[in-house]
């Protein structure tokens, strides 16, 4: 393997470890909190709580997959996850 290709990848692997891993618990913990059958304080308090969880796992997710191109799938994860989180806001801010 060249040095360079590897730099490339270990560069790809840690911004989609810290990126990736963000906008995944960033968007789980939202669609979490918009899901939770509690009152909406309690949601967020409730909902934060595994974000450090999928933090961590998507790091280690990121250095575990086998090429730098699986290491970028929390962030396609993330999408849906924000789409049902966020959907109320997004349709105030279309309207």
């Amino acid at each position: 393997m060249n040095t360079k290709t590897a730099w490339l990848q270990i560069l790809s692997r840690s911004s989609a470890a810290l990126l990736g891993g963000y906008a995944l618990s960033y968007a789980a913990t939202a669609c979490l909190a918009r899901l939770l059958p509690l009152s909406p304080a309690d949601a967020v308090i409730v909902a934060t709580l595994p974000a450090f969880i999928f933090y961590t796992a998507v790091i280690l997710w990121a250095f575990a997959s086998r090429d730098a191109v699986r290491a970028w799938l929390p962030l396609a994860l993330a999408a849906p996850l924000a789409l049902i989180g966020f959907w109320p806001q997004a349709l105030e801010w279309l309207a």
